[in-house]
């Protein structure tokens, strides 16, 4: 479900402090029932089992298909686009504390990679020709007593085209990709909380 943007930056995030220059894009929740406060771990390593964007079905899996042929064919995803090339990591900006916790794994089905990975949020980001993206998640209190996972999507637009870009692809990110992410991630939480009981 989306959210306001409040909904991110009122919570007292670490993220907070390394992307200032970051605006933030979009706040997606997802139902979790039956999770507890020390359940963050457990939700992260569901949404890896269930896979990245190419294990997303029908139109997203379509649409990602896409954008990778479209970034091929345009040079959008080439590696002088990327972290340490186009951009710095905000791995670099980390505060000793930060510096010093789990990244997170690596995978070869996320084009994300690992910042850091807290008790209660997690950070991974990504650049390429059109922005600086970072995926924050986060585990929060929800409205029946139990915990729920919030996804923040934080940009920096590369110049004109970055910002039009991201307003090109906006219809598709609510009405199909985080849709079908919901489903994706609901239903890896509702696996684990099978497979535990």
């Amino acid at each position: 479900m989306r959210l306001p943007k409040s909904a991110h930056t009122s919570l007292p995030w670490r993220i907070h402090e390394l992307t200032r220059d970051f605006s933030v894009e979009d706040v997606w929740s997802f139902r979790t029932p039956g999770a507890g406060p020390g359940d963050f771990p457990a939700m992260l390593e569901a949404t890896r089992a269930a896979g990245g964007p190419a294990a997303l079905r029908g139109p997203a899996r379509f649409l990602f298909a896409l954008r990778w042929r479209l970034g091929a064919l345009f040079g959008w995803d080439r590696v002088s686009s990327g972290l340490g090339r186009r951009v710095t990591s905000i791995r670099d900006r980390l505060p000793d504390d930060l510096r010093a916790a789990p990244r997170g794994p690596e995978s070869a089905s996320l084009p994300l990679r690992p910042v850091y990975e807290l008790e209660r949020e997690s950070a991974r980001e990504l650049a390429n020709g059109t922005v600086h993206a970072v995926m924050h998640l986060g585990w929060v209190p929800g409205a029946k007593g139990d915990h729920e996972l919030r996804m923040a999507v934080l940009v920096r637009p590369n110049g004109r085209f970055g910002r039009l870009y991201l307003a090109a692809i906006a219809p598709f990110r609510y009405l199909v990709v985080y849709p079908a992410l919901t489903r994706q991630w609901e239903r890896a939480w509702r696996a684990h909380l099978r497979r535990t009981s």
